[in-house]
């Protein structure tokens, strides 16, 4: 018989982990509040249930044999999957604890520490009109969001209360948290763990929308931002940062950026990215990341890891299709890109109405392509090396 995992959420990158399990021969299930994302069409089993109700996905998977509960890409579903394998005893590799400080902006500042390397000075804010400690510019972002919701770069008192109301419709706590603004060019770093050692780690850079302050237009690997130097204090922060947050095993993903050749982190969780990064990092290293996760959380197996190639050898670029929700998905422009790609994926079809997400410039597909410019920094020692590493 089948072993069966459930996965919390139908968006477009869980459905990459549904696809993914049905490859590697699982029965898969999937609940969401509403059949709206790829994930239900291509789970064996859709259910609809609210992902943060506990109690009725605890019946859900006592009634139906799983073996395994999970989610991709989403913090708002790492507490429950982790609150939820530790009641029934199931694969799980944070727990509750780890994946609530990682979902909220506060906490996670404040277990690393004002003296932590790599952290950013801050301001949980509960009111405006409470004093400002930070000198502008600095980022407002709601406390306890995902997906760039509420984030907004801000220059000026006035800027200041517009962009606060907007961060607090986002925040379920009703908190924001002001952040030293770091002004240098954004990363985002994939790692894996095993026993508290970081096996795997791969920083590509980010290049962000013009005028949309985080908002993704595309990931490159390998960057061309990071020294020699800076990658060495870029592995000791994020392995001491794990070690503070009490991930031991399975993914971490980090959001960082460089100012003055230091590294500083944005945002760290326990979990895959929510960008399809798993994609184009087995483009560049051979190592399927998803797979290795379930394997790692099923099996106890990390065999996939031997996969990795001793030598990066070409550049790849996953770009992100984005347009303004509430208006209808225009492929038209990108058909030949998307032709001459790699992999592709459009979230909505053509035509059809763009649901607000992050409610400013939406991800309604990307396409993943060979990137010839980045094939020499590879001799430039410009990434982050993993000979070392496993």
């Amino acid at each position: 018989m089948k072993q069966k995992v459930l996965i919390l959420g139908v968006a477009s990158v869980q459905m990459d982990a549904i696809l993914e399990l049905k490859k590697m021969g699982y029965e898969t299930y999937a609940c969401a509040m509403a059949n709206d994302g790829p994930g239900a069409e291509v789970a064996d089993h859709f259910d609809q249930i609210n992902i943060l109700d506990k109690e009725a996905l605890i019946n859900h998977i006592e009634k139906n044999g799983i073996s395994l509960v999970y989610s991709v890409g989403s913090d708002l579903a790492m507490p429950v999957a982790s609150f939820i394998s530790e009641q029934l005893q199931m694969p799980h590799f944070v727990s509750e604890k780890t994946a609530r400080i990682c979902n909220n902006k506060n906490l996670m500042r404040t277990t690393l520490g004002n003296n932590f390397k790599g952290n950013v000075k801050f301001q949980v804010i509960s009111s405006e009109v409470d004093k400002l400690d930070l000198s502008f510019p600095f980022i407002v972002k709601p406390a306890d969001s995902q997906g760039q919701r509420g984030v907004k770069l801000v220059n000026s008192p006035d800027e200041y209360i517009e962009s606060y109301k907007a961060a607090k419709k986002y925040s379920r706590s009703g908190l924001v948290i002001i952040e030293q603004y770091i002004s240098g060019p954004e990363l985002s770093v994939n790692g894996y763990l095993i026993d508290g050692k970081v096996k795997f780690l791969i920083a590509s850079d980010r290049d962000t929308w013009p005028g949309y302050t985080g908002l993704i237009h595309k990931h490159i690997v390998p960057t061309d931002n990071l020294t020699s130097e800076a990658s060495n204090i870029l592995v000791g922060i994020i392995e001491s940062a794990c070690k503070k947050m009490e991930i031991m095993n399975g993914p971490v993903y980090t959001q960082m950026k460089l100012e003055k050749g230091i590294p500083y982190i944005i945002e760290i969780t326990p979990r895959l990215d929510g960008c399809h990064m798993w994609s184009i990092l087995q483009y560049y290293t051979g190592v399927n990341l998803l797979k290795l996760t379930f394997e790692h959380l099923l099996n106890n197996d990390c065999s996939e890891l031997k996969k990795q190639y001793k030598e990066f050898s070409e550049g790849y670029v996953l770009e992100f299709i984005c347009q303004e929700p509430n208006t209808n998905a225009d492929y038209s422009a990108f058909q030949e890109k998307i032709k001459n790609s790699l992999t592709s994926f459009n979230y909505y079809e053509q035509g059809q109405m763009i649901r607000p997400v992050n409610g400013i410039y939406d991800k309604i597909g990307y396409f993943i392509y060979n990137n010839k410019k980045n094939i020499d920094s590879l001799n430039n020692d410009n990434y982050i090396s993993n000979s070392n590493l496993v």
